[in-house]
This record gives C-alpha cells, structure tokens and sequence, in this order.
C-alpha cells in the first residue's frame, strides 16, 4: 500500500515553493528534506526543545508538531530568512553575535526565530521579560545570560532601524 501524497504550495521566507509530500510529512522534514532548509534543526521531535521553531504568519510554531498540509495559506519564515535580502544579519542575528549568546549552535535558529517573533510582541522587553520570552526554548551549553542579554540588544537594534 502506498502513502496518500498531496500536491502543496508553501510560501517559505518569502519564496512560493510547489510540493508533493506524504500526508504524514511534518513541516520541519519539508523544509530540510524537500526544500534544503538545514536551518531548521530538530531536536526531541517532541516539540519540547524549541531548536525547530519556524515563524508561521509571524507566531513562534513547533514545525516539527505541525504537518506541512497544514502549513498552506501561511507565510513560513525560517531562520534564513531573518537575514536580510543583501545577506547582512538581521537585528536579532546581529545581537547574537555581539553578546556571544551562542556555543554550539544547534538551539541557535529556534531562539532566532522566537525573539524575533517576541521582538515584535514586546518591543522594550526587561531581562525578567526576556527570560519569559525564550522559557519554551532549550539550550544544554549556556547558562542563558548571554541570550538573555542579546535579547535586550536585538530590541536596542530594532528601535534603531537594523531591521531595515
């Protein structure tokens, strides 16, 4: 017996892409496997790290709870598309960068993406507020501090216009 497909068109970072996926298929496998997104990482595959946070319609989502039928009629942001279109790093990116709130990487797109999401939620978050803002995403090699702290200067960014 053979797996039912289905015929999609996603609109990833701005980009409409025409897939044929298994019913079954979760948004996160679509956008490493079918459209090369390795951005996207996954981790527990149980939604409870955080690592595969996309942006849908501009919300924080799990795409690895979230099948990529259901993802039609949706825009899809994926870490890379939060640079910008000249490939300069974008406010929360650049923030990252500036205050060293990464060691391996590998929670890195999924907290990329859930500030920038809560960037836009709370524009002037404190650092209480910014623990708030990043509480649903794991990371194993920091202590938090620096991520914490490059919240609060990817909104400092923000209010300057790095988001051009």
């Amino acid at each position: 017996m053979t797996e039912k497909t289905h015929e999609l068109r996603l609109t990833v970072n701005g980009v409409t892409h025409e897939l044929t996926v298994p019913a079954r298929r979760l948004l996160s496998d679509a956008l490493r496997h079918d459209l090369g997104l390795t951005g996207t990482h996954v981790g527990c595959e149980h939604g409870v790290c955080g690592a595969c946070t996309v942006l849908v319609d501009g919300k924080p989502m799990r795409s690895c709870l979230m099948f990529a039928v259901s993802a039609v009629d949706v825009e899809i942001t994926t870490v890379e598309g939060l640079a910008h279109q000249d490939g300069s790093l974008g406010p929360v990116q650049q923030a990252f960068r500036e205050c060293h709130g990464l060691q391996c990487g590998f929670c890195t797109p999924g907290f990329l993406t859930t500030i920038t999401a809560g960037i836009e939620e709370n524009p002037d978050p404190t650092e209480d507020e910014a623990r708030d803002m990043i509480a649903g995403n794991l990371c194993r090699c920091t202590g938090y501090q620096n991520i914490v702290k490059a919240v609060c200067r990817a909104a400092e960014l923000k209010a300057q216009g790095a988001d051009r």
